[in-house]
């Protein structure tokens, strides 16, 4: 029996209803064999009127089986290829039958799914939020390979399919209905299959309804051909954009514009099988494999609660007090409110909480003038922060968010003058960046109930948290930060203790390398420029700028009251060039008048004139292949001794949380997949000639050579 039910009506419409043997519909073998079986069947029916696509699972259809994504190698290129042409030949076959075929979309239409309801005459979707609709293929090293870039680009026209491809934006039905992905919506679920029916007899004796709009003689594509020439500025501008945001690192984005590009000039059977044999190529890649790795199967297990102790009960925060006002105090009060959290807002001074809390209105005042929420709801966000100067305020909190400068003498007396403002079972967590949680944790009445809590800046817009765990932090407090972690729609990595966790001991070798190539006579700005080259967000100069150099000679203070003088490598150079730059003169960084750089009213900035005096010596000779390796295995160097000593628990944490916390590249999947896909033997051997060269701080870790020695990658 079919996992597609066959269902033909009086009228002579035939209902498909995908219903597979797993958990949701998916392009797989099984798909293959039912939508070719069913494609026979409605070529030879007699009678027939029209078609429905349909679902029986909540979700209309999860897209392409990753799985086999995931599995197939570079050299099965042509068997995938030829595979992949198969089920499009029966998409080509759906939207070729002599009547209307309408998709019925219930649920999600990602990916292959939405590629399905292309390939109908005509879509309509339930209007619930629940269903999203889009092509979200490149955001996991993929493109939309099923006929979705060839079809939509035709649809909708060049121009306005590129940002649905590039960016896979995600759409509720209003939203796409509006920019003409779907053409209607029904406001309940059992109107579904009876609109979709409705159109089919309405469209009796309109031989167009069962053509495709690209496959009618006088069709034109909306906006023209890439090629025509209103489209001029198009053809020049979009790749060297999309060049500038991907720097040639993305080759799924930029595959997915070529055969939109193509498919706005070429007849649709050639522009799908160009579109087939580019996917055939990305998808076996490197990038398609990490990008899957990380970003569907890692996070997904992340946020699946791996890291989250079993058999505790769900923990919901009610009411969070956040002590410290400033730049991530404000961030976590604005996530927590807008979560629907009880705020309380403290800082020394009512006015200083008071503008802490402005700051959330701000943002809501962004969201009301974009449309994005009411007013009424706006209000009603603000009203859950209370800013405050008075402990009491705190009192019944069931959890305290410390978020004060990093100093362990000032969190030690917040910490024992404010604990006992927490309820019976409440929690604390530290917003540190560096300082050991289990050094905090001294002061506390309970330690057990004591944990790290590391948001990132600004708060608003980074997804990730650090959720850092001391000798004696509890089980309970663990979930109890997790649980608010989701809560407040952020994504929780789990480590374990020590001095900057994971992604502050990791983030500060990319700086500290910069630092060393810096003072050993590297043009400044090719250091940045190569440091964008291998993917970073932003060159290691220009961020410690933006993270404030002022705060790395603090930092270095601290230290150096812990007896730590020399943490990972960096010593005698940050050293030298906090002398050099603060103490001598007094740039301290972009928020202190300026550091490596100069900047200006207008916006513009230029690297700091007496810089090149300083360390530039026009003389030194380096490769740009060494200088791009020595800052990207810095840190891939640093997160692996993360796992091997336990800091990290797991691989997922290490890629997540190098891609969503530090900003490595999303290419390599994160730190760590960056060693699988480098191949191991190879980053073994190039490690030995940095170390040679450069110093033992490339040397590499043992457990490479261990994962290498048993045949291993890193899981």
């Amino acid at each position: 029996m079919s996992v597609f039910k066959y269902e033909k009506d009086q009228d002579g419409i035939v209902l498909v209803t995908m219903d597979m043997s797993g958990p949701v519909n998916a392009m797989n073998a099984e798909y293959h064999t039912a939508m070719n079986e069913t494609m026979a069947k409605l070529e030879a029916e007699q009678g027939l009127t029209g078609v429905v696509i349909a679902s029986a699972k909540k979700v209309f259809f999860a897209g392409g089986d990753l799985n086999d994504l995931l599995a197939a190698k570079r050299e099965d290129a042509e068997e995938f290829f030829n595979a992949g042409e198969a089920m499009k030949g029966d998409l080509r076959r759906l939207e070729k039958l002599a009547v209307p075929v309408v998709a019925a979309i219930n649920g999600a239409a990602l990916g292959g799914g939405y590629e399905i309801c292309l390939a109908c005459n005509h879509r309509i979707a339930f209007n619930h939020k629940s269903v999203q609709i889009g092509l979200p293929e490149c955001s996991l090293g993929l493109y939309p390979g099923g006929g979705g870039v060839v079809r939509l680009t035709k649809l909708i026209g060049v121009e306005k399919a590129l940002p649905y491809i590039l960016e896979s934006k995600r759409l509720e039905p209003e939203k796409a209905l509006a920019a003409g992905l779907i053409d209607a919506t029904v406001d309940s679920l059992d109107e579904l299959i009876p609109a979709a029916k409705a159109f089919i007899l309405a469209s009796k004796g309109d031989d167009e309804a069962a053509v495709q709009p690209w496959d009618r003689k006088a069709y034109r594509i909306p906006g023209g051909a890439i090629n025509s020439p209103r489209n001029a500025q198009l053809a020049v501008m979009a790749p060297t954009m999309l060049h500038q945001k991907t720097r040639g690192l993305m080759p799924q984005m930029t595959a997915a514009m070529d055969v939109a590009f193509q498919s706005s000039m070429l007849d649709v059977d050639t522009a799908l099988r160009i579109e087939g044999r580019e996917f055939a190529r990305v998808a076996t890649g490197p990038v398609a494999k990490n990008m899957i790795s990380t970003f569907f199967f890692q996070l997904n297990q992340i946020n699946g609660g791996a890291s989250r102790p079993k058999n505790i009960e769900k923990q919901v925060t009610r009411k969070v007090g956040i002590l410290g006002a400033g730049m991530m105090g404000q961030g976590v009060a604005y996530v927590s409110a807008m979560a629907g959290i009880e705020v309380v807002l403290k800082d020394i001074s009512l006015e200083a909480a008071e503008k802490g809390k402005a700051y959330s209105q701000k943002l809501l005042d962004k969201r009301v003038t974009r449309g994005q929420m009411t007013e009424e709801k706006a209000q009603s966000v603000m009203d859950l922060i209370l800013p405050t100067d008075k402990n009491e305020d705190l009192n019944g909190c069931d959890l305290i968010i410390e978020a004060v400068f990093e100093n362990i003498g000032l969190k030690h007396k917040i910490t024992k003058e404010i604990e006992p403002c927490l309820s019976e079972d409440g929690f604390w967590g530290s917003n540190t960046s560096t300082l050991p949680i289990t050094q905090l944790a001294e002061a506390s009445a309970k330690p057990e109930n004591f944990i790290g809590i590391h948001f990132f800046s600004p708060v608003d817009k980074m997804p990730l948290v650090e959720i850092i765990c001391g000798e004696k932090t509890s089980d309970e407090a663990l979930a109890k930060a997790f649980d608010y972690t989701m809560q407040i729609r952020k994504t929780p990595i789990v480590v374990n203790d020590s001095l900057g966790f994971f992604t502050s001991r990791t983030f500060g070798t990319y700086l500290d390398e910069a630092a060393h190539l810096l003072t050993e006579g590297t043009h400044p700005k090719r250091i940045d420029n190569l440091g964008k080259a291998i993917g970073m967000p932003v060159g290691p100069l220009q961020i410690q700028d933006e993270t404030s150099l002022e705060l790395s000679r603090k930092a270095q203070e601290t230290w150096a009251e812990m007896g730590v003088t020399d943490k990972w490598g960096n010593g005698d150079v940050i050293r030298r060039v906090i002398k050099d730059l603060i103490t001598d003169n007094g740039r301290g960084g972009r928020y202190h008048g300026g550091g490596y750089y100069e900047y200006h009213e207008d916006g513009s900035k230029n690297i700091w004139p007496p810089l090149y005096d300083l360390y530039y010596n026009a003389d030194y000779q380096i490769s740009d292949d060494d200088i791009k390796d020595r800052l990207m295995f810095r840190q891939v160097i640093e997160t692996l001794k993360c796992l091997e000593t336990g800091v990290l628990r797991s691989v997922a944490d290490g890629n997540i949380g190098s891609i969503f916390g530090i900003g490595a590249p999303a290419h390599t999947g994160g730190f760590i997949q960056f060693v699988n896909t480098y191949g191991l033997d190879n980053f073994i051997t190039r490690c030995a000639e940095l170390e040679q060269a450069f110093g033992e701080r490339f040397a590499c870790p043992e457990i490479v050579k261990q994962h290498a020695k048993e045949g291993k990658q890193f899981a």
